[in-house]
């Protein structure tokens, strides 16, 4: 179908201004810009129990944390949500919105953890993080009102990337998890799909916003084809937890995501696949501009009701 109207619109003004793609932008510039589209997209604050600013443990020193709350006593479902931004952008205030946002819609604990950034920490420092973040939450979730026997994962783009990373290393780490929630993610380093290839527009997120993004994080391009790195490339997928993935219709990432969910389900994990027609990439974070923003995260919120619901 046509690129959704109100994402059109966007589209457009960006190329009235002439604005320059965040690939021709310093990384603090691009920083700065990437905070500042989404905290304009995101919309009002979402109001939740109570929110905690705190640091934990990292394999290479501590870690800036938020774990929100939800109203009521719990013991609540923990989700552990990584952002997106290539792992060279985002930062705990660039997925303020969404976790807020899960965490009322789902009744999850959620924790966000800032993970180190490339290119100032390359892989695999970030889904080290990642998973440290998660056996923390494990370990200590119940202080903040969490069931830690009901465990997700989630994220968007790259933390979508670094979300089915964790699960890999969970599986072979003996951490049980009981669901992961990923939303357009990288799954293959050097990907050469149909959709890697169709969306090159410059005011889009393209094909060269991904090399982009990947030369950054690489030390090493033979390291994109660690499976931590590129999961697709993993030989087994079997025995990983349900997963709800989430694709856009304009993405060049919509491929990769969609034949992760294949792979996953023909190796017997339960899966559900979502692409949303119309949309490009990006557009789960800006709830406050794009109704189908609001529409994906309300269906991550009922997919973790369900996905974490207690044994009856």
């Amino acid at each position: 179908m046509p690129l959704d109207p109100q994402l059109h619109a966007m589209r457009e003004a960006r190329a009235r201004e002439g604005a320059p793609p965040l690939y021709e932008m310093t990384l603090a510039e691009a920083r700065a810009a990437d905070l500042a589209a989404i905290t304009m997209d995101s919309g009002d604050v979402e109001p939740v129990g109570a929110v905690t600013e705190l640091t934990i443990p990292g394999p290479a020193g501590p870690l800036a944390a938020r774990v929100y709350r939800p109203e009521g006593n719990g013991p609540f479902p923990v989700l552990v949500y990584f952002f997106g931004g290539g792992w060279v952008l985002g930062s705990l205030d660039t997925s303020d919105g969404i976790c807020r946002r899960l965490c009322t819609g789902a009744e999850v604990v959620v924790v966000s953890v800032a993970y180190r950034l490339a290119p100032e920490h390359t892989f695999p420092a970030a889904p080290y993080d990642c998973y440290a973040a998660t056996r923390w939450a494990a370990d200590h979730a119940g202080e903040y009102g969490g069931d830690p026997s009901r465990l997700a994962v989630g994220g968007d783009s790259a933390g979508g990337n670094l979300a089915a990373a964790v699960t890999l290393m969970a599986r072979a780490g003996g951490l049980p998890l009981s669901a992961q929630v990923l939303v357009y993610p990288n799954t293959r380093y050097r990907s050469d799909t149909p959709s890697m290839r169709e969306n090159t527009d410059r005011y889009m997120f393209n094909r060269t916003s991904t090399d982009w993004y990947w030369g950054h994080y690489l030390a090493d391009p033979a390291d994109g084809e660690d499976p931590l790195a590129s999961p697709l490339n993993a030989a087994d997928l079997s025995g990983l937890p349900p997963a709800l993935v989430l694709t856009a219709e304009y993405d060049p990432l919509r491929d990769e995501g969609e034949q992760y969910a294949d792979r996953l389900r023909t190796s017997g994990v339960p899966v559900e696949l979502t692409r949303y027609d119309g949309m490009a990439h990006g557009f789960f974070t800006m709830t406050g501009t794009l109704e189908a923003a609001r529409k994906a995260t309300a269906q991550v919120a009922t997919y973790l009701r369900a996905a974490l619901a207690r044994p009856r």
